[in-house]
């Protein structure tokens, strides 16, 4: 595997379009959003080297609650509207974290986690989740990255 610091733009732009034809067959086979979650994550956690922690979190009744997700246990529930996944709801849109240690309010559910990806999960016109990506190292995520996973996580309520 090629760590994200070397990986060059065009090596990760194919990546992703192969994982996300992988993805779309994979999970045609069902409607459910929760095992097209599972299977996305598991899928993207294994083909990334820098992928430390990745899940998501969905919005229910107010509250931002871990969903399916693959590396080590994570924060069940995260407080209203501080921390990187709070941005990206409240905000709508992807938000890159280059060094999560300079992000006002993170929550650090892992000490190892050094930046971070969120990309909102839309429903009906509406963020319904967000995918959460960490990494060890300092800025893994780049615009390949928010671009490729936008693509595939519009996947999960496309009929």
């Amino acid at each position: 595997m090629i760590n994200s610091a070397i990986m060059k733009k065009e090596t990760k732009v194919k990546r992703y379009e192969r994982i996300y034809e992988q993805i779309k067959e994979l999970i045609a086979a069902t409607d459910n959003p929760a095992s097209r979650m599972a299977t996305i994550n598991a899928i993207l956690h294994h083909k990334f080297s820098y992928y430390y922690w990745t899940g998501f979190y969905e919005l229910i009744d107010g509250e931002l609650l871990v969903g399916p997700y693959q590396g080590p246990v994570a924060c069940l529930k995260l407080k209203k509207d501080t921390g990187v996944c709070w941005a990206g709801i409240n905000q709508q849109e992807t938000i890159v974290v280059p060094n999560v240690h300079d992000f006002p309010g993170h929550i650090a559910c892992s000490s190892a986690s050094n930046s971070e990806i969120v990309v909102p999960v839309w429903k009906a016109g509406r963020v319904v989740a967000v995918l959460d990506v960490d990494s060890r190292e300092l800025n893994s995520f780049d615009e390949e990255d928010r671009f490729g996973l936008e693509k595939i996580v519009a996947l999960i309520y496309q009929n």
